[in-house]
């Protein structure tokens, strides 16, 4: 049981960085998208809104295994699994995050904007000053969601072979005839879980000044 647990704290570890690293690259990138499919130039718009379709009507882990299998099939060579899916992930959760952020920017009156305009506030201090603190609050309960979500999603990771939780459990469940360790990984992802949903009541909580 012991090397068990430990074989699966590694498998946790590497859970948490695609965890981390996705987090770390798709949410600027989100707002990148979200940008471009707001843009007021069509072109940009449509071929962001495209990008968006594509990865949210498309399964995660069919982008998963084309992000790893094309670039050998076009270009003749081929990079490390993990990278891959760190690839993948981002651009998959970049596209949802935007259309989060999209929502969260839009539900803002333009009133403000045009007082922030009256006022003498640059368009910049007007995003990150007066818009951005109001959008973070209604977007919170979406990300959230989103955020609990990719933590269940690392498990696709083992798709094109990357050591991840899930997968080890099923190593060690086919190699003991055993469903516990399947059992053992449901509950590691429900502690994961558990704090990321609690860090989310933490922001939530901070933010209600704004009510």
């Amino acid at each position: 049981m012991g090397q068990l647990l430990l074989q699966m704290l590694v498998g946790t570890i590497t859970s948490l960085k695609i965890f981390a690293l996705t987090l770390l690259f798709a949410l600027p990138l989100g707002m990148l998208v979200a940008k471009g499919r707001m843009s007021k130039n069509r072109l940009v718009s449509k071929l962001v809104n495209t990008y968006i379709m594509i990865m949210r009507g498309t399964p995660l882990i069919l982008q998963l295994i084309f992000v790893y299998f094309a670039p050998y099939y076009i270009f003749g060579t081929s990079y490390d699994r993990f990278t891959a899916v760190i690839v993948g992930f981002v651009i998959n959760y970049a596209a949802y995050f935007a259309e989060i952020y999209r929502g969260g920017i839009q539900a803002i009156p333009k009133g403000q904007y045009e007082a922030s305009q009256v006022l003498g506030f640059t368009k910049v201090h007007t995003f990150t000053h007066i818009v951005c603190p109001q959008v973070l609050k209604r977007i919170i309960p979406a990300m959230g969601n989103e955020v609990i979500t990719l933590v269940k999603d690392t498990a696709l990771a083992q798709t094109i072979g990357v050591a991840e939780l899930f997968r080890v459990a099923q190593n060690a469940s086919a190699r003991q005839f055993s469903t516990m360790p399947i059992f053992l990984a449901g509950v590691f992802y429900f502690i994961m879980n558990g704090l990321v949903s609690k860090s989310f009541d933490v922001l939530e909580k901070k933010l209600n000044y704004y009510n």
